[in-house]
C-alpha cells in the first residue's frame, strides 16, 4: 500500500509539516505556555491538508527543550503523546539523530536522540546537493552549521550541549531572539523587541498583521516594529529618531551575521576537504547569504564555493518548513522498516 506521509517539526514556538510531493504548513504555538494544548494545535495544523490521505507521521523535534518541561525526557514523551493522539493508530516513525528512523515505542525510550533531532534529518536530505558542503540553516530562534563530509553529515556534536561549543547549533534566528540578549548594555535590558522587529523594518521580513506573538502583542507590522525598537533604546518614536532607530535595527543584523560567520569560520577550518558548496536555507536564509559574503570578503579568496539557495532548489514554502519537507522526502525513500 502506497502511504502518504506527512513530516512534523514540532518546535517551541511553530510546528511545521510536509509531504514529500510539495504540500506545506506552519502553524505559531507557543508550547511553553500551553503544553496542555499541543495535540489540538497539531489537529489544526493536519486540517492544512484536507485532500491528503495521511498514513503515516514521520517525526522530529525541538520543543522539548521548553522550559515547562522538568526534563527533555519529559519534554520528549509529552511531544510523542501529543503525537499518538493526533495520528490515532496510524504508523509514526521518530527520526534520531543517529541519522534513522525508529517506531514511536522504541522512541520514548530514546529520548536523549530523539531531542533535537531535525537539523540532522535536513542535513541528510541536503548531502545530495553537494557531497562536500556547508548547511546554513537559519530559523526562527536558532540556526545550524553542518559540514557535509565526501556525502555524510560530519557534524561533530550530536545534542544541543555538544553542538553549541562546536559553532554547528548558534543561538540565534531571525524572528525570536531577544535584541537585549544580542546588544547587551548597548540597549535597555528588556524584552521589548526581537530581531524579527529588525528585520520588518529592513524589509527582509513580510509583515503579517495577524501574527501577535511579539513582545508587546502588537501585530508584526513595520509601524509596530519601529516603536518596539525606541523602546530598546530607552525612549519611544516620539523622542528618538527614525534614522536612530533604523540604525539599531542594522546594527542587529550586522551583529547576527558576526556570529553567523564566526561560526562558519570555526566549521569550515574543521573540515578535511575543502567545501564546494554553501546551501543556505530557512527563515533566514537572507541572512545567512549575508554571512558568507562577509567571510568571503574576509578570506580574500577569488574562487569561493557555489551558494546554493535551497529555497531555489524546492519551493520557497518549503525552505520556511525544510526539515519538514527533509523528513517526509527521508521517508518515503527508506520506506518500511
Amino acid at each position: 500500500m502506497n502511504e502518504r506521509i506527512l513530516g512534523l517539526d514540532i518546535g517551541g514556538a511553530n510546528l511545521k509539516a510536509a509531504t514529500p510531493d510539495g504540500a506545506a504548513a506552519q502553524w505559531p504555538f507557543a508550547l511553553w505556555r500551553q503544553p496542555e494544548q499541543l495535540a489540538d494545535e497539531l489537529q489544526k495544523l493536519l486540517e492544512a491538508f484536507p485532500h491528503q490521505d495521511i498514513g503515516r507521521f514521520a517525526v522530529t523535534m525541538t520543543g522539548e527543550l521548553c522550559d515547562c518541561f522538568r526534563t527533555k525526557r519529559q519534554g520528549v514523551r509529552h511531544i510523542l503523546d501529543a503525537v499518538k493522539q493526533v495520528a490515532a493508530g496510524r504508523r509514526i516513525d521518530v527520526w534520531v539523530t543517529d541519522g534513522g528512523f525508529v517506531p514511536i515505542e522504541m522512541a520514548y525510550t530514546l529520548p536523549r536522540l530523539v531531542a533535537a533531532s531535525n537539523w540532522q534529518a535536513l542535513a541528510t536530505y541536503v548531502s545530495r546537493i553537494a557531497e562536500n558542503a556547508i548547511l546554513v540553516d537559519v530559523g526562527s530562534t536558532t540556526t545550524d552549521v553542518i559540514p557535509i563530509v565526501a556525502g555524510e553529515v560530519a557534524a561533530r556534536g550530536r545534542t544541543d550541549e555538544e553542538r553549541l561549543p562546536s559553532g554547528e547549533l548558534v543561538y540565534t534566528g531571525v524572528r525570536r531572539t531577544p535584541i537585549c540578549a544580542l546588544l547587551g548594555k548597548r540597549v535597555m535590558a528588556e524584552f521589548f523587541a526581537t530581531t524579527q522587529d529588525a528585520y520588518l523594518l529592513l524589509g527582509q521580513l513580510p509583515e503579517d498583521c495577524e501574527d501577535c506573538e511579539t513582545p508587546d502583542s502588537r501585530p508584526a507590522m513595520r509601524e509596530f516594529a519601529e516603536g518596539r525598537l525606541a523602546r530598546m533604546l530607552g525612549g519611544d518614536v516620539e523622542t528618538i529618531p527614525a534614522d536612530l532607530i533604523l540604525g539599531l535595527a542594522i546594527e542587529v543584523e550586522l551583529h547576527q551575521r558576526g556570529m553567523l560567520v564566526d561560526a562558519i569560520r570555526q566549521v569550515r577550518e574543521r573540515m578535511l576537504i575543502a567545501p564546494t558548496a554553501v546551501i543556505v536555507s530557512g527563515a533566514g536564509e537572507f541572512l545567512a547569504q549575508a554571512a558568507w559574503v562577509d567571510l568571503c570578503v574576509e578570506l580574500e579568496r577569488t574562487e569561493t564555493p557555489e551558494l546554493v539557495s535551497f529555497s531555489n532548489q524546492v519551493e520557497p514554502a518549503l525552505s520556511r518548513v525544510a526539515c519538514a519537507f527533509a523528513l517526509a522526502v527521508l521517508a518515503q525513500e527508506q520506506g518500511s522498516l
